[in-house]
This record gives structure tokens, C-alpha cells and sequence, in this order.
């Protein structure tokens, strides 16, 4: 799967829900954070059906990742539960350019 990238945000600000293929055996996902700058940051996970069309991100049910909440540095993670996407929260920001969000996932793709 090619990286998907997402930043650098420099706000108050959550990303886009970037999917994650379901159906990929086994479930491997990499994410990182880089932060230039003085911000705080959590990346979250949901199970909800991104797709669906009257789905509002804001509203839906988001999980943080404890080992990639509250933090203010760079930090970077395996997710191995299957779920249907994930996005990056910043909770604070005061200073800097920002946070750039990385999300590569691996496996075998789309099979049903």
C-alpha cells in the first residue's frame, strides 16, 4: 500500500479519516507522527463505516491508540486490530509548523 500523508496541520485540527482495508491478512498498520513545533497530539482509530453516506467524522466513535495519546513529540506505532480507519487528533497547538501524519498499512489486500 503506498503511504498515505497527511499534514503538517498547525492547528486545532483533526485529519481526514484515512480507511484501512479491512480484508488484509494480517492486519499490520504503520503510523507516525512528526511534530515541528509545540502541539498535542492523539492518533485515533474507529470501527465505524466510514463510507456510509451521512457518516460525520466528528460524530463518530473515535478510540485513542495509548501508546500515541497526549503526546508532544514525534512517536510512531503498529496497529494489528482491524479497524476501519484512523486519524490524527490535535488536541492543542501554540507554535511551530505543525504535525505530518503517516499511515502505511501491509498485507494482503482486498480479498473477501
Amino acid at each position: 500500500m503506498k503511504a498515505n500523508r497527511v499534514g503538517p496541520l498547525a492547528a486545532v485540527t483533526t485529519s481526514k479519516p484515512i480507511p484501512v482495508d479491512t480484508y488484509a491478512d494480517p492486519t499490520s498498520v504503520g503510523v507516525s507522527v512528526i511534530v515541528s513545533g509545540v502541539l498535542t497530539y492523539s492518533v485515533e482509530y474507529t470501527y465505524d463505516d466510514i463510507f456510509a453516506s451521512a457518516y460525520v467524522p466528528a460524530s463518530g466513535n473515535w478510540f485513542s491508540v495509548s501508546s500515541i495519546a497526549a503526546q508532544t513529540t514525534s512517536k510512531d506505532a503498529v496497529l494489528s486490530n482491524p479497524a476501519t480507519a484512523v486519524r490524527l487528533n490535535i488536541t492543542a497547538y501554540t507554535s511551530g509548523t505543525g504535525a505530518t501524519f503517516t499511515v502505511i498499512q501491509s498485507g494482503m489486500p482486498g480479498r473477501s
